[in-house]
């Protein structure tokens, strides 16, 4: 682009264009338990796309399943959540005289979702605060104290850390081009793919019954787990050359009218 600017090919608007920050988000959800990314999407910050996400998790779920959700503080995943995990509900009559007040759509009484709302100022970060949306804080903070967490964010932060590090095209001041939205979308499957079966978490790994002699080093006492080995998808660690040769069946195709 450069070259183009210098010659005169393009103008100082269309450069400033292509040099503006791209305007595709990249969402991803994840199972705090198992460290599995769930889903993993590209487009702009909007409901649309908030629909989309939500949609692609309750495909994943077992059936009554509502689990607890914690995002940051997009107004958008409140009424996406609501879509999908919500039902009809009768509210009651206040007067005896006059009609039957209309149902309402009211989420379900077992999702809990919560919201941490982070303020910055000037690009630095002066306040977080938590929001309880759906559910009580009591039955939030109940549900994360069995695993021995708060309400919070850390862990899809730190995965978003990963992602800027695998995958150049979102990293930070970079020179990395990606050329559109379905570009990005190729290499975040990619990285979800290697994030969830060829590489181990640290505080994922099982201790084995027996150690195991290394050859001159010291014993092996510890078992590597991938995500998707603690989620279940899977019984071992699969290799690079392994998720490549991957043979997938074809997607539908469309039918000839």
């Amino acid at each position: 682009m450069l070259r183009e600017f210098k010659a005169g090919a393009i103008s100082d608007a269309e450069a400033i264009k292509r040099l503006e920050r791209s305007p595709y988000w990249v969402w991803t959800v994840m199972d705090p338990q198992s460290k599995l990314v769930v889903v993993v999407e590209v487009g702009s910050r909007t409901l649309a796309m908030a629909q989309r996400v939500v949609h692609q998790v309750t495909e994943m779920l077992a059936r009554d399943c509502v689990p607890l959700f914690v995002t940051d503080g997009l107004k958008d995943y409140a009424t996406a959540l609501l879509t999908h995990f919500g039902h009809w509900r009768q509210p009651e009559r206040r007067q005896d005289k006059g009609p039957r007040p209309k149902p309402r759509w009211m989420p379900l009484p077992a999702l809990r979702y919560a919201q941490v709302v982070k303020s910055y100022r000037r690009r630095r970060l002066v306040s977080v605060t938590h929001r309880v949306v759906f559910g009580t804080q009591l039955a939030i903070e109940q549900v994360l104290a069995a695993c021995g967490w708060t309400i919070n964010t850390a862990f899809i932060e730190r995965l978003n850390l990963d992602i800027r590090q695998r995958v150049a095209a979102v990293g930070r001041r970079v020179n990395t081009l990606c050329r559109g939205e379905e570009g990005l979308r190729d290499q975040m499957v990619l990285f979800q793919t290697y994030h969830n079966f060829v590489v181990p978490h640290a505080s994922l790994r099982q201790p084995l019954p027996v150690a195991e002699a290394t050859n001159g080093g010291s014993a092996k006492v510890w078992r590597p787990c991938t995500p998707a080995m603690a989620a279940g998808v899977t019984d071992h660690v699969w290799t690079l050359r392994e998720v490549l040769l991957f043979r997938v069946p074809p997607w539908p195709q469309p039918q000839a009218v």
